[in-house]
């Protein structure tokens, strides 16, 4: 026989993030992991759904400790398991967060915004990248409204065209040959893999490397100062197209 809802003492947890669902008439909610119940509704179905309730509870009124019936979640949900129950109210319902974390939740998802465009963006009259500082300024002049709950990369076009009015931004591809003499190579070749894409590469007999690479633009100023850095100016290069 299913057990009835109850009371579970939560008088300590007053601040919770909770997320929650309304189905016939009655209202489920469980006790999460902001963190990792926002990554589960994004489509992150690698993360334990263990790990993202605090406890293996399902109430009417997490805040008041309010237990939800086995019997009505198994009519309501078709299963009275917390976790599949769990599962449910996170892809369905909607996560309700505390203010400090949401507030924490927008500015993170802001700088990630910022620096997407930073380092994948340039002002199309100088093939510059704009400092972040330049950027941050835009935001507050256009008013940009970050969502929280969507990936930064799926708001970055929104986002450009309310920034293009005040600043000029140009999303830009180019591919570049480079080429690392002998003594620095191997060294280099980290620096080359960790900003581009190698989309040819060719070592030659003399232990030299040429490779042709996919860059945003934005990155190729920084790209560029690492490997001279690291080859003391000796390295090569041309710009084979952009995009």
């Amino acid at each position: 026989m299913g057990q009835a809802g109850g009371t579970l003492d939560l008088t300590k947890k007053i601040h919770i993030n909770v997320a929650r669902i309304k189905k016939d008439g009655e209202n489920f909610e469980i006790d999460i992991d902001p963190d990792l119940a926002v990554k589960f509704k994004q489509g992150d179905e690698s993360i334990n759904i263990r790990e993202i309730l605090k406890a293996p509870k399902v109430f009417n009124d997490a805040k008041k400790g309010m237990l939800a019936s086995e019997n009505r979640m198994k009519t309501v949900f078709e299963t009275s398991d917390p976790y599949e129950v769990a599962k449910i109210i996170i892809k369905q319902g909607e996560i309700q967060l505390t203010a400090e974390y949401r507030a924490k939740l927008v500015e993170d998802k802001k700088r990630k915004i910022i620096n997407i465009i930073h380092r994948n963006g340039i002002d199309p009259r100088t093939k510059l990248p704009h400092p972040i500082e330049r950027i941050e300024n835009a935001f507050k002049e256009a008013k940009v409204h970050v969502q929280e709950y969507r990936k930064a990369e799926d708001q970055i076009k929104e986002i450009l065209e309310k920034l293009r009015p005040i600043l000029a931004i140009k999303f830009e591809i180019r591919e570049i040959e480079v080429r690392i003499p002998t003594e620095y190579a191997a060294k280099s070749y980290s620096i080359v893999k960790s900003f581009a894409k190698i989309l040819k590469e060719n070592w030659n007999n003399d232990g030299s490397l040429t490779s042709i690479i996919e860059i945003p633009a934005g990155l190729t100023e920084e790209f560029f100062e690492k490997l001279n850095n690291m080859t003391h100016g000796k390295v090569e290069s041309k710009i084979v197209r952009t995009r």
